[in-house]
């Protein structure tokens, strides 16, 4: 698994040969893959950076996949308002047609390579090498003999998005690419500009068609890249409004594909909002899906510091240091409305026909300390978090999530502090086995009272009860989507019962979960 390390240092950006297909094999250059999973984690889907260089992208699939990951998610390019200075056609600025009005010109720069159905217009619609770079040229028109057309410059670094949909197929991955990022609106950039809307969608309808025709077994649907906070949106609300047309190409385009969402939630007393608006939010994103399947990603928001991993009986305890520079040194309960499982299991009562709850686990820190590594572009710097901390957000999505994925692969889960240290991957590789309880409820079995736990890896666990307490032995144990562990034990009286598993490997929980004595799932 030191192939994980291997990406951090394979980084170089080199053009690609241009696939076409997900089913065409890659040069032959590239290493032989390694198609086997060798530590299967809670987590099963990453963001991911599209590489121009085939076998960087082979290796970085084989790495997410060897820890279990079978889902992988690409931001969308922003759909710009302006022209590329760098284009050129026949000696002239791409962005001026001989004979054409020219209203609006858009710049799209991504990583990826187009088939000919994009080119729609002979003589109009494009594709040129200028100055060591592609680029395209797109009229959004609605009939190629108008006198008015809007352009999109495209200009791309090779086809990284083509090679990530063909080693997906290769390791029997999902990808869901990004649509394109609607323009935001001069001054508050939180908000789409909808007065480009149109043209947004006219070139999202000839992105999705290309990709209709050219991704095989692994385009599994799209990604909303334009990000909003799921609380009560309001009515005449901008984002909604700019879900509610893209998704409606989406839905004409790619039939029966489905759409993800990852929304943020934000428990910062004063600037975010409780819990209780949570379900709101997701049924105001849920009616935006256009018929077609969704799944709603909710940021758990520990890695931005808007939302802590603390457990039920850590309400009045001093937030954690990495936490304290987002909101001063006082109790979570001074500084948070709730914790992220408040969030999600208050969201989780009211999912919507049609979509799937899913949570999206920030895997990195609000701010580095010296020495570590992490983000350092774009701003603001963020640091890289602990398996232990990721184990803990794990624990805090609770058995709401369908599927956790994460946030993301490059740099957080890949970056070294030094060379010779481990990456947060290699931490996951070493410690995949350690269970994480995620509920835990009373339950009589076979007249006999005693406690179920629900998590991972929890096959042939002993509970230990209490810092230094009991010890019991499972004595059954079951699993579907999650596994499930029952113990013969009555809690002695106290408001918490604090529990810590160690399974048949000898592998122990990093940290334990906390279940209130009225028997409601706690934990972090």
């Amino acid at each position: 698994m030191h192939r994980i390390l291997w990406v951090v240092v394979a980084i170089a950006f080199v053009v690609g040969l241009i696939v076409p297909d997900d089913s065409q094999e890659q040069p032959e250059e590239c290493a032989p893959r390694d198609t086997r999973v060798m530590a299967p984690y809670a987590v099963t889907g990453y963001w991911v950076i599209p590489r121009a260089d085939a076998c960087v992208t082979r290796r970085m699939v084989e790495a997410v996949h060897a820890v279990g990951g079978d889902t992988l998610v690409t931001f969308g390019p922003r759909f710009s308002v302006g022209q590329d200075p760098g284009c050129l056609m026949d000696g002239r600025p791409c962005a001026e047609v001989p004979g054409k009005e020219i209203r609006h010109v858009y710049t799209y720069a991504t990583s990826e390579e187009f088939g000919a159905g994009l080119l729609r217009c002979p003589g109009l619609d494009r594709r040129v090498e200028s100055d060591g770079r592609i680029f395209y040229r797109v009229s959004l028109a609605a009939s190629c003999d108008d006198r008015v057309h809007d352009l999109v410059i495209v200009s791309t670094d090779g086809d990284g998005l083509g090679h990530l949909m063909t080693e997906a197929a290769a390791y029997g991955m999902a990808v869901f690419p990004g649509l394109p990022a609607a323009p935001q609106l001069a001054g508050k950039p939180w908000e789409p500009d909808l007065a480009h809307t149109a043209a947004l969608n006219a070139f999202t309808a000839r992105v999705l068609a290309d990709y209709r025709t050219r991704f095989g077994r692994s385009f599994a649907g799209v990604y909303q890249s334009f990000e909003l906070a799921m609380r009560d949106r309001g009515d005449e609300d901008p984002i909604v409004e700019l879900y509610t047309a893209q998704h409606a190409v989406v839905a004409s385009a790619l039939p029966g594909k489905k759409i993800l969402v990852s929304p943020y939630i934000d428990a910062r007393r004063g600037r975010g909002f409780p819990p209780s608006q949570a379900p709101e939010g997701l049924v105001d994103i849920a009616a935006t899906r256009a018929g077609l399947p969704m799944a709603v990603a909710v940021q758990d928001g520990r890695g931005t510091g808007k939302v802590p991993v603390y457990g039920v009986d850590e309400r009045d305890a001093k937030v954690e240091a990495r936490l304290a520079p987002v909101v001063g040194d006082v109790t979570y309960g001074q500084a948070y409305y709730g914790s992220t499982r408040d969030y999600i299991e208050a969201a989780a009562g009211r999912v919507p026909s049609g979509v799937e709850l899913w949570v999206n686990v920030e895997g990195f820190e609000p701010t580095p300390v010296p020495g570590e590594c992490g983000r350092v572009e774009p701003l603001p710097l963020r640091g890289r978090t602990s398996k232990s901390r990721l184990d803990r957000q794990v624990m805090a999505t609770g058995t709401h999530a369908a599927k956790i994925i994460s946030y993301g692969w490059e740099p957080f889960f890949t970056c070294q502090d030094r060379y010779d240290t481990p990456s947060l991957a290699d931490d996951i590789v070493n410690g995949w086995q350690q269970p994480i309880i995620v509920g835990a409820t009373r339950k009589d079995m076979n007249g006999r009272a005693g406690i179920l736990v629900e998590g991972y890896n929890l096959r042939g666990v002993a509970l230990r009860f209490g810092p230094q307490g009991t010890v019991v032995r499972q004595e059954w144990y079951g699993r579907g989507r999650l596994e499930w562990a029952w113990v013969p034990y009555v809690p002695p009286p106290g408001p918490y019962t604090s529990i810590t598993a160690t399974n048949e490997a000898g592998q122990s929980s990093t940290s334990p979960y906390v279940m209130s004595q009225a028997g409601a799932s706690g934990g972090r």
